[in-house]
């Protein structure tokens, strides 16, 4: 199943009122569930304090870390990040290299599927957020394009 069919059937099923999707063609079989809100972590309340004590100035706090800049390539899917089509083959993408929109930039392996990523904007990877071998989620960042 390519990626803009998985996409589009994520995108079903998020919008929807349906809970759960399988469909089974040829080259494989996807099942969708939608995460029940209602299963979602409860919410713990503290008690508010009765009485505020001052308290004694302490170090300064460290500076913020520094706003990522560039544009996020993210994950479409769920499944494993790999950075060339074989193991011991040459990378798509370095850091450093010039790309094009539509060039692939890696593979995520999905359901023994292996789908190739392709760069969503031209200009260079400054970034690798992934490492070869990991797991990544729905939305994941993967690179930074500038």
């Amino acid at each position: 199943m390519d990626l803009r069919k998985l996409k589009t059937l994520i995108d079903l099923v998020s919008e929807s009122n349906i809970s759960e999707l399988e469909i089974t063609e040829a080259d494989g079989k996807v099942r969708i569930v939608k995460a029940d809100p209602a299963g979602a972590a409860p919410l713990h309340y503290a008690p508010a304090p009765s009485l505020v004590q001052p308290v004694a100035p302490t170090a300064p706090e460290p500076a913020a870390p520094p706003v990522e800049t560039g544009h996020p390539v993210k994950s479409p899917m769920v499944g494993t990040f790999y950075r060339s089509a074989n193991p011991g083959s040459k990378p798509f993408a370095e850091v450093g290299d010039s790309i094009k929109e539509g060039d692939p930039i890696c593979i995520i392996e999905a359901m023994k599927i292996m789908n190739e990523i392709e760069a969503d904007k031209s200009g260079t990877v400054t970034r690798i957020l992934c490492e070869n071998g990991q797991a990544v989620e729905f939305g994941q960042p993967l690179f930074i394009i500038e």
